[in-house]
């Protein structure tokens, strides 16, 4: 296992500390109000969205580094990454979130053990608040995972 992954295996939330049922939500809860109305956004971020850099351009590793400081995302194009294939990773992506509350928490991840599965950020306890954020991360081979979540159809996750 990595470093990285090291440095979060004893950080994980605890399991009550599962994701927002986002389809039964009805008010905001407190443990996810970040911003006061004194915050303002980082200087810089503009409401047209996160920078789009295409990986042709010479100067997109500079882009990438001032996008990550300043928006801490960005959209990349110009990758040769097929059309296809990412299609198919986004209609996969969709099918695992669409599933039920109670299918996803079968990939739980569990303090302690395996980085892979269902759950917050892996950074989330180092925050007041938590995140508005409902991931599923793949750390080595997700059919375990997958088998649990499809056990009839799983091949097509993986």
């Amino acid at each position: 296992m990595g470093a990285l992954a090291e440095s979060y295996k004893d950080t994980l939330l605890e399991p009550q500390h599962i994701p927002l049922d986002y389809g039964s939500v009805h008010t905001l809860p407190d443990s996810h109000v970040w911003l006061d109305e004194s915050d303002e956004s980082p200087s810089g971020v503009h409401s047209t969205g996160p920078p789009v850099i295409d990986l042709a351009d010479p100067d997109a590793a500079r882009l990438i580094i001032q996008a990550c400081e300043t928006w801490g995302v960005f959209q990349l194009i110009g990758h040769g990454i097929p059309t296809k294939l990412m299609e198919d990773v986004q209609s996969e992506a969709e099918k695992l979130f669409d599933l039920p509350v109670d299918q996803k928490m079968k990939a739980l991840r569990s303090p302690g053990g395996s980085q892979s599965g269902y759950g917050l950020p892996p950074i989330s306890p180092f925050f007041e608040k938590l995140m508005w954020h409902e991931g599923y991360h793949i750390m080595g081979s997700p059919v375990e995972h997958a088998k649990l979540l499809w056990p009839n159809d799983y091949q097509g996750f993986w």
